[in-house]
């Protein structure tokens, strides 16, 4: 997106790669303002991105994982579905390397799970609110590269990496 406001946040892996976001709170206010709220409170802190699927996206932002009880979820208050199909006009295409919100098949249920497109994924685009983008050709190849995380079943979860990719922080600014 061209002349916008935007707001710069980073993840940190605790491995120490980075992926560095610009977050475009003129197309998603709502969620950008929570995702904002959420980093600041450290809610990210030690969260794992919970699926991967090369070629699609890599999710996170909900579960711990714990290697004796599994994937334990951490919970936030669910938020407004910032998309066309429920009223609202984002222009964000989920291209490669978008940051959108995950949610259940309930609109407005996203709340701090988020997904990082690896692969353009437009079938997506007006379903689910995209609210930034990584900031640098150097994020989308790491993001890229979590994406070809060896995956598998664990407890009633597809698609979970065999090696925890957890998150150390995410920092505003």
């Amino acid at each position: 997106m061209e002349n916008v406001n935007k707001i710069l946040a980073a993840i940190e892996f605790t491995d120490g790669k980075t992926i560095a976001l610009e977050l475009y709170p003129d197309a998603a206010p709502i969620t950008v303002a929570n995702f904002v709220e959420l980093c600041k409170a450290h809610f990210y802190d030690g969260l794992c991105f919970h699926r991967v699927i090369d070629g699609f996206m890599i999710q996170g932002g909900g579960f711990v994982f714990d290697e004796r009880k599994g994937l334990i979820q951490k919970g936030a208050s669910n938020i407004k579905g910032e998309f066309a199909k429920n009223g609202v006009n984002n222009p964000i295409k989920h291209d490669k390397g978008v940051i959108s919100m995950a949610r259940t098949p309930d609109p407005n249920s996203a709340s701090s799970q988020f997904f990082i497109c690896v692969a353009d994924a437009h079938f997506l685009d007006g379903d689910y609110a995209a609210f930034g983008r990584c900031a640098d050709a150097e994020s989308v190849k790491t993001a890229v590269a979590l994406g070809k995380a060896k995956t598998g079943k664990w407890q009633y979860f597809s698609d979970v990496p065999f090696d925890p990719i957890v998150i150390k922080t995410v920092t505003i600014g």
